[in-house]
């Protein structure tokens, strides 16, 4: 019998279930994400997908507003717990679906013994069978309800140490981490000192209730400026990268672009969010080569950022622009870059998107497991001895400000 049989077969005997009957809406995600790993083998599918593809959500679907996929997928990951605890015990493939992602794996399990006369050896109920009628009437509710209670207990306390350990940032973490990670992040793992995150915070000139615009010195020399605020794109991109930091168990040091240094970057491992339009301390130190981001000064795209194609390769375009700022975003590019730093024994990652969208992607890419798994093998790269400097741009599509889909469209890699 091949895996994909089964997987397929075991996912019918979920969808066929007691306790998953009457769960359409469960039944019909649990199915959704069964045949896209089946048919779309890679990056599990994003939130607005399920929302639209399942749900019957409409296009405006924005899941920073909406959390009805979060919740069904919550639902889910407590039906399989409470089937693989009841009905399922004895099932030799277990499927779950880890937070985090939207994506089903599946776990071979090891039969429970059972003895030469068929029985289970540990079976609680063997000796009440042969008991009365009455002690089998009240045995089996009594034994449900237990179960119940187990799997409600158990999430419960589930998400209450989860909580507790986010609070206090601490690096605890129920299994290893994915072996991408590991190979990917172990260069910012090895110095005594904690990676620093550094995120674009631009100059603006004006205040938040008249009107901001970006600081522009050739006319706004004599005006205030304010540095305090950045994109919703950096701020999620910091929350992504300290949930996989969490997960290495490596703490992570936060600055703003404004307040940072050149003895900074002399002395740490950086982790850039944001591109220079936004992130100006990028452009005092060592950066990329390849794809360089530059703002154009005439036309009808004036003001807008885009990214330089330096080198063209057959079939590359000779830059890379998002979708016209006077339409809605449904296209940006993203910059993907590793580094060396001032001091050559230090990293420089750079995450930065022409627009704050596009940085959440590039955060996202090297933070999600599949994709991450994508890029070293575009690189060539198994382990953390063979990583080199490389710079990548991707493409991302975005709905309603979200970033739904990412591909790696340009790739070059330092020379070993």
């Amino acid at each position: 019998m091949t895996e994909k049989t089964q997987q397929l077969e075991q996912i019918e005997r979920l969808l066929g279930s007691h306790t998953l009957h009457g769960s359409e809406s469960l039944c019909k995600l649990l199915r959704y994400l069964a045949n896209h790993a089946w048919e779309h083998p890679g990056p599990p599918p994003k939130e607005y997908q399920i929302a639209t593809e399942v749900f019957g959500r409409q296009d405006d679907f924005d899941p920073h507003v909406d959390s009805m996929v979060r919740v069904q997928a919550g639902r889910l990951r407590s039906k399989l717990a409470e089937y693989y605890a009841t009905e399922g015990v004895n099932d030799q493939l277990l499927v779950e679906m880890p937070k985090g992602n939207y994506a089903l794996i599946y776990h071979p399990r090891t039969p429970i013994p059972q003895r030469a006369n068929g029985e289970t050896k540990h079976d609680p109920t063997a000796s009440l069978h042969e008991d009365s009628p009455s002690v089998r009437n009240w045995f089996t509710p009594l034994l449900l309800v237990s179960i119940i209670l187990g799997v409600v207990l158990g999430m419960a306390a589930d998400r209450f140490f989860s909580r507790r350990a986010a609070n206090a940032h601490a690096s605890v973490a129920s299994s290893d981490p994915p072996v991408s990670y590991q190979i990917f992040w172990k260069g910012f793992l090895t110095s005594p000192q904690e990676p620093w995150v550094i995120f674009s915070n631009a100059a603006f000139v004006g205040r938040p209730d008249t009107g901001m615009r970006y600081f522009n010195a050739a006319r706004d020399g004599k005006s205030p400026i304010l540095d305090h605020y950045t994109g919703v794109g950096e701020v999620l991109a910091v929350h992504a990268l300290d949930g996989v930091f969490r997960s290495l168990r490596q703490d992570l040091r936060v600055k703003r672009g404004s307040l940072f240094s050149l003895d900074d970057a002399k002395n740490n491992d950086l982790i850039f969010i944001g591109s220079p339009s936004e992130n100006l301390t990028l452009l005092e130190i060592p950066s990329t080569q390849s794809f360089v981001f530059k703002q154009i000064t005439s036309g009808i795209r004036a003001g807008n950022v885009s990214i330089v194609n330096v080198h063209p390769q057959a079939g590359e375009p000779a830059q890379f622009l998002a979708t016209p700022s006077d339409q809605p975003l449904t296209e940006d590019y993203s910059v993907v870059a590793l580094t060396k730093g001032l001091d050559q024994s230090h990293s420089v990652l750079i995450l930065a998107g022409t627009t704050t969208i596009g940085t959440q992607a590039a955060v996202e890419y090297v933070c999600q497991q599949s994709t991450l798994e994508q890029l070293l093998t575009r690189l060539s790269v198994s382990n953390p001895v063979e990583m080199r400097p490389f710079e990548a741009v991707i493409r991302v599509k975005v709905a309603k400000g979200v970033p739904v889909e990412s591909e790696l469209i340009a790739l070059r890699k330092s020379p070993t």
